[in-house]
């Protein structure tokens, strides 16, 4: 009988601490119930103590999302465990999530302690949890570079102490699969307590092992995996989550265990996740890049024709991916907008559907039929929305090969439109400065990007970018059949998300 492993899936934490990925609550919301549609068995949904917002939001999750284990991320102290437990505690099945570094380095130099004491710390920070929770996960951080002996007296201790789960993380993504699998499987031998409860890993790419480091856990006897959609995470990113499930069902033979991941929801939760966080997905991204079932070649268009198993081991439907055509006109109406929301399992407010809707308008009385992608795109970018506090109303831009480019933009604040005009190196710098002029604020352009979601000449054009305003990033997204149009909704959209962070604050 196949080993059951359980996905646990950080993308709404780990994957959140990418610079400009931060989500409000309807966002985190949005995510999590795909991440339940996507059957993960465990959610962390944020780092509670380290904000009020973000404390509420994991709240808010733990009370919407019941089928997975709800949890988030603590330092082994007091504090955070409390604002933790408070975060999580109406969940269906809370867990307890602490962390605390295990190499000499991290002791040595973060810490400020040594390993009796280290141990002590962990143990009465799993002491303290346990008395809240039943259920309590400890990481032990920079497992793989930590002193073996020493990793396994923690372990020992806390499990003693009443952890149910023990995390080994390949933090700093130091590892290679030949020696991370040999930790996994020594421990294992070295600690007979492990039997008894989940042995989990947390792997991070900096030099490209994680999915690889995760899989030879699991070949040399880890529970549980923790990951994130399309990799995201802090620098170089975490173990993807499609990379290890298809993995394991493609290999189902090398392995022998199983998932209980629904594989035709990856697709959609891939571009969810990089929709929501404007975190591009690589083309040729291992799964779910827009190549990956991809053919060029006359040799393997020709083998798959003949078989698809040629050139493919995964069709493109195990993952939910399919080639529809959405024929969806300006004169669809609410009804046929609706059922075919409803067809790609959108669950949307009356107000969020009117907004919706509005959009769809305006980008339908410009193209001849919409397809599910611009339909996809104008959800997302809606539901990506903060509070606005400028919006964009119209613009002109006059530019040639020996004309200065000028640009006059206009957006309504409150009950006013308010209109301004300015010259730039190009239309979208002249664009750029224009609303920089209106907003009184001067943001520093970090990345641009501007994509067709699209095929054909009246394709939707999508822009995204990241500015710096105060020392602080901000992204930005917008889109429109009109390419410089999609740059200022996007410019616009990063401003708002400035303003609602200093509003809040």
């Amino acid at each position: 009988m196949a080993r059951k492993i359980l996905i646990f899936d950080t993308t709404l934490r780990d994957g959140e601490q990418v610079p400009g990925a931060k989500l409000n609550i309807e966002q985190k919301l949005t995510v999590a119930r795909q991440l339940e549609k996507l059957g993960v068995d465990v959610i962390e949904a944020g780092f509670p103590v380290s904000s009020p917002g973000d404390a509420e939001a994991v709240r808010q999750v733990a009370l919407a999302v019941r089928k997975p284990t709800i949890t988030g991320l603590a330092r082994a102290v007091q504090k955070d465990i409390d604002v933790l437990w408070e975060s999580i505690r109406e969940a269906e099945s809370p867990r307890i999530h602490v962390f605390l570094g295990a190499s000499d380095i991290h002791m040595a130099k973060k810490l400020r302690t040594d390993r009796e004491k280290n141990i002590r710390m962990a143990v009465d920070a799993v002491k303290y949890a346990k008395k809240l929770c039943p259920e309590v996960e400890y990481s032990t951080e920079d497992a793989s570079r930590s002193d073996f002996d020493h990793l396994c007296r923690t372990i020992e201790a806390v499990i003693a102490a009443g952890a149910t789960v023990v995390n080994i993380p390949d933090t700093v993504g130091y590892a290679i699969p030949e020696d991370f699998g040999s930790l996994i499987r020594r421990i294992k031998e070295s600690v007979p307590a492990t039997d008894n409860i989940i042995l989990s890993v947390h792997c991070h790419n900096d030099l490209g092992l994680a999915t690889a480091n995760s899989l030879a856990a699991v070949f040399n006897g880890a529970d549980q995996v923790e990951c994130t959609i399309n990799g995201i995470g802090e620098r170089a990113g975490n173990a993807a989550l499609e990379e290890i499930v298809m993995t394991l069902k493609t290999k189902q033979r090398s392995f022998n265990v199983e998932t209980g991941i629904v594989t035709k929801e990856i697709s959609a939760t891939s571009h969810l996740i990089s929709r929501m966080m404007n975190i591009p997905v690589q083309p040729n991204k291992a799964i779910v890049g827009a190549n990956a079932f991809a053919h060029s070649s006359g040799v393997h268009q020709d083998g798959i024709l003949k078989d698809r198993s040629t050139y493919e081991i995964m069709s493109p439907e195990d993952i939910g991916l399919k080639e529809h055509l959405l024929v969806l006109t300006a004169r669809s109406g609410r009804a046929a907008l609706r059922h075919k929301l409803k067809e790609m399992d959108y669950e949307l407010s009356d107000q969020m559907f009117e907004n919706i809707y509005n959009r769809f308008l305006r980008v339908a009385d410009r193209k001849k039929e919409m397809q599910e992608e611009d339909i996809r795109s104008i959800v997302e970018i809606e539901l990506s929305k903060v509070p606005e506090t400028y919006t964009f109303v119209s613009l002109q831009v006059m530019s040639g090969d020996k004309a200065l480019p000028l640009a006059s933009v206009t957006l309504q604040k409150g009950e006013d439109e308010i209109r301004d005009a300015s010259i730039g190196n190009g239309p979208v710098d002249a664009i750029f400065n224009s609303i920089d002029r209106l907003t009184g604020h001067s943001a520093k352009l970090v990345d641009y990007k501007v994509e067709a979601l699209t095929t054909g000449k009246d394709a939707l054009g999508e822009a995204s970018l990241k500015v710096k305003i105060n020392d602080h990033v901000y992204s930005g997204r917008g889109s429109s059949s009109d390419v410089l149009e999609a740059s200022a909704r996007a410019y616009v959209n990063a401003f708002n998300r400035f303003f609602a962070t200093v509003d809040n604050d």
